[in-house]
Protein backbone atom coordinates (compact mmCIF):
# COMPACT_ATOMS: atom_id res chain seq x y z
CA UNK A 1 0.00 0.00 0.00
CA UNK A 2 1.41 3.28 -0.88
CA UNK A 3 -0.38 7.02 0.10
CA UNK A 4 0.83 9.87 -2.29
CA UNK A 5 -0.27 13.22 -1.60
CA UNK A 6 -0.77 14.66 -4.63
CA UNK A 7 -1.10 18.85 -4.26
CA UNK A 8 0.60 20.18 -1.39
CA UNK A 9 -0.88 22.88 1.51
CA UNK A 10 -1.22 26.23 -0.41
CA UNK A 11 1.18 28.80 1.10
CA UNK A 12 -1.24 31.00 1.77
CA UNK A 13 -3.74 28.58 3.49
CA UNK A 14 -1.56 28.36 6.21
CA UNK A 15 -1.76 30.60 9.06
CA UNK A 16 1.79 32.32 9.12
CA UNK A 17 -0.05 36.17 10.51
CA UNK A 18 -2.14 33.77 13.42
CA UNK A 19 1.38 32.24 14.31
CA UNK A 20 3.02 35.11 14.78
CA UNK A 21 0.55 36.59 17.05
CA UNK A 22 0.33 33.65 19.23
CA UNK A 23 3.98 33.97 19.66
CA UNK A 24 3.48 37.72 20.06
CA UNK A 25 5.92 38.82 17.26
CA UNK A 26 6.62 42.36 17.28
CA UNK A 27 4.62 44.08 14.49
CA UNK A 28 4.66 47.17 11.85
CA UNK A 29 8.56 46.93 11.17
CA UNK A 30 9.88 46.92 7.84
CA UNK A 31 11.15 43.58 8.09
CA UNK A 32 7.70 42.24 9.60
CA UNK A 33 7.89 39.09 6.90
CA UNK A 34 11.49 38.06 7.85
CA UNK A 35 10.47 35.35 9.56
CA UNK A 36 7.96 34.25 7.33
CA UNK A 37 9.49 31.22 5.86
CA UNK A 38 10.80 29.74 9.00
CA UNK A 39 6.93 30.06 10.61
CA UNK A 40 5.79 28.50 7.42
CA UNK A 41 8.22 25.29 7.81
CA UNK A 42 7.08 25.13 11.75
CA UNK A 43 3.23 25.24 10.81
CA UNK A 44 3.75 22.80 8.04
CA UNK A 45 5.71 20.21 10.43
CA UNK A 46 3.27 20.94 12.74
CA UNK A 47 0.42 20.45 10.36
CA UNK A 48 2.20 17.02 9.24
CA UNK A 49 2.72 15.38 12.93
CA UNK A 50 -1.46 16.07 13.80
CA UNK A 51 -2.61 14.41 10.91
CA UNK A 52 0.41 11.88 11.57
CA UNK A 53 -1.35 11.12 15.13
CA UNK A 54 -4.88 11.67 14.21
CA UNK A 55 -5.06 10.21 11.09
CA UNK A 56 -6.91 13.25 9.81
CA UNK A 57 -6.37 15.66 6.77
CA UNK A 58 -6.67 19.33 8.53
CA UNK A 59 -6.32 21.17 4.56
CA UNK A 60 -8.35 19.56 1.96
CA UNK A 61 -5.72 18.07 -0.47
CA UNK A 62 -5.67 15.28 -3.67
CA UNK A 63 -3.98 11.88 -2.79
CA UNK A 64 -3.30 8.57 -4.76
CA UNK A 65 -3.56 5.24 -2.88
CA UNK A 66 -2.49 2.38 -4.24
CA UNK A 67 -3.16 -1.45 -2.53
CA UNK A 68 -2.85 -4.84 -3.77
CA UNK A 69 -5.82 -6.40 -2.29
CA UNK A 70 -9.22 -5.08 -0.61
CA UNK A 71 -9.16 -6.23 2.98
CA UNK A 72 -12.68 -6.92 2.26
CA UNK A 73 -14.43 -6.58 -0.66
CA UNK A 74 -17.28 -5.43 1.02
CA UNK A 75 -15.98 -2.18 1.80
CA UNK A 76 -12.58 -0.84 2.05
CA UNK A 77 -11.57 1.26 4.61
CA UNK A 78 -9.70 4.63 3.54
CA UNK A 79 -5.97 5.35 4.93
CA UNK A 80 -7.26 8.83 6.30
CA UNK A 81 -10.61 10.80 6.97
CA UNK A 82 -12.04 12.86 6.07
CA UNK A 83 -12.88 12.15 2.52
CA UNK A 84 -14.82 14.32 0.53
CA UNK A 85 -15.14 12.95 -2.42
CA UNK A 86 -13.20 9.91 -4.78
CA UNK A 87 -12.43 10.99 -8.44
CA UNK A 88 -11.47 7.75 -9.72
CA UNK A 89 -10.74 3.88 -9.21
CA UNK A 90 -8.80 2.45 -11.53
CA UNK A 91 -7.64 -0.89 -12.03
CA UNK A 92 -4.05 -2.32 -12.94
CA UNK A 93 -2.80 -5.30 -14.22
CA UNK A 94 0.61 -6.81 -13.63
CA UNK A 95 1.93 -5.49 -16.58
CA UNK A 96 0.81 -1.74 -15.99
CA UNK A 97 -2.48 -1.33 -17.78
CA UNK A 98 -5.41 0.43 -16.30
CA UNK A 99 -8.87 0.34 -16.61
CA UNK A 100 -11.01 2.96 -14.85
CA UNK A 101 -13.91 1.46 -12.99
CA UNK A 102 -17.30 3.42 -13.72
CA UNK A 103 -18.32 5.62 -10.74
CA UNK A 104 -22.13 4.07 -10.73
CA UNK A 105 -20.43 0.98 -9.41
CA UNK A 106 -19.00 2.11 -6.22
CA UNK A 107 -19.79 4.61 -3.77
CA UNK A 108 -18.43 6.58 -0.65
CA UNK A 109 -19.54 6.15 2.83
CA UNK A 110 -18.08 9.47 4.66
CA UNK A 111 -17.42 9.15 8.36
CA UNK A 112 -15.06 11.34 10.68
CA UNK A 113 -12.88 8.49 11.49
CA UNK A 114 -13.45 5.50 9.09
CA UNK A 115 -14.89 6.56 5.06
CA UNK A 116 -14.90 3.67 3.29
CA UNK A 117 -15.08 2.86 -0.19
CA UNK A 118 -18.21 0.40 -0.96
CA UNK A 119 -19.69 -0.99 -4.21
CA UNK A 120 -22.80 -0.17 -5.06
CA UNK A 121 -23.50 -3.89 -5.61
CA UNK A 122 -22.23 -6.99 -3.39
CA UNK A 123 -18.60 -6.27 -4.18
CA UNK A 124 -15.73 -4.19 -5.39
CA UNK A 125 -14.34 -5.06 -8.57
CA UNK A 126 -11.54 -7.81 -8.76
CA UNK A 127 -8.23 -6.53 -8.82
CA UNK A 128 -6.10 -8.36 -11.54
CA UNK A 129 -3.53 -10.70 -9.94
CA UNK A 130 -0.04 -9.51 -9.07
CA UNK A 131 -2.13 -6.00 -10.47
CA UNK A 132 -3.08 -3.23 -8.18
CA UNK A 133 -6.09 -0.83 -7.28
CA UNK A 134 -5.39 2.80 -7.50
CA UNK A 135 -7.84 5.32 -5.73
CA UNK A 136 -7.99 9.32 -5.96
CA UNK A 137 -9.46 10.96 -3.47
CA UNK A 138 -9.64 14.32 -1.83
CA UNK A 139 -9.62 14.65 1.98
CA UNK A 140 -9.95 17.32 4.42
CA UNK A 141 -11.93 19.48 6.63
CA UNK A 142 -11.69 22.02 4.18
CA UNK A 143 -9.58 24.31 1.82
CA UNK A 144 -9.08 27.38 4.34
CA UNK A 145 -7.77 27.38 7.76
CA UNK A 146 -11.15 28.25 9.13
CA UNK A 147 -12.63 25.02 8.11
CA UNK A 148 -10.22 23.32 10.30
CA UNK A 149 -12.29 22.40 14.17
CA UNK A 150 -11.10 25.09 16.29
CA UNK A 151 -9.72 22.54 18.79
CA UNK A 152 -7.18 20.80 16.08
CA UNK A 153 -6.07 24.75 14.31
CA UNK A 154 -5.12 25.28 18.10
CA UNK A 155 -3.20 22.24 18.48
CA UNK A 156 -1.49 23.26 14.98
CA UNK A 157 -0.38 26.59 16.85
CA UNK A 158 0.89 25.26 19.96
CA UNK A 159 3.12 22.63 18.38
CA UNK A 160 4.39 24.99 15.50
CA UNK A 161 4.60 27.58 18.56
CA UNK A 162 6.73 24.79 20.76
CA UNK A 163 8.72 23.92 17.67
CA UNK A 164 9.58 27.51 16.92
CA UNK A 165 10.62 28.02 20.80
CA UNK A 166 12.68 24.76 20.90
CA UNK A 167 14.06 25.28 17.94
CA UNK A 168 17.78 24.88 19.10
CA UNK A 169 16.88 22.36 21.96
CA UNK A 170 18.51 18.53 20.63
CA UNK A 171 17.72 17.27 24.09
CA UNK A 172 13.97 16.48 23.58
CA UNK A 173 13.63 12.76 22.16
CA UNK A 174 11.01 10.26 20.99
CA UNK A 175 8.85 12.93 19.58
CA UNK A 176 7.26 14.19 22.63
CA UNK A 177 4.52 16.59 22.17
CA UNK A 178 3.06 19.06 24.71
CA UNK A 179 0.57 17.82 27.21
CA UNK A 180 -1.34 20.59 25.98
CA UNK A 181 -1.58 19.69 22.06
CA UNK A 182 -1.69 15.98 23.26
CA UNK A 183 -5.41 16.80 25.14
CA UNK A 184 -6.87 18.62 22.13
CA UNK A 185 -6.34 16.02 19.48
CA UNK A 186 -7.17 12.78 21.72
CA UNK A 187 -10.68 12.55 20.91
CA UNK A 188 -9.83 12.48 16.83
CA UNK A 189 -6.83 9.96 17.29
CA UNK A 190 -8.57 6.57 16.30
CA UNK A 191 -9.64 3.92 17.99
CA UNK A 192 -8.77 0.62 17.90
CA UNK A 193 -11.35 -1.96 18.67
CA UNK A 194 -11.14 -5.50 18.84
CA UNK A 195 -10.50 -9.11 20.38
CA UNK A 196 -7.01 -10.71 20.39
CA UNK A 197 -6.21 -14.31 20.83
Amino acid sequence: MMLVEETPVPTTALPVAELKAHLRLGSGFADDSLQDSVLESFLRAALAAIEARTGKVLLERAFAWSLEAWRDDAAQPLPVAPVSDISEVTLVDRNGTGTVVAPSAYRLVQDLHAPKLAPMGSCLPTIPHRGQAEIRFSAGFGAEWGAIPPDLAQAVLLLAAHYYEYREDTGLKGGCMPFGVTSLIERYRPMRLGFTT
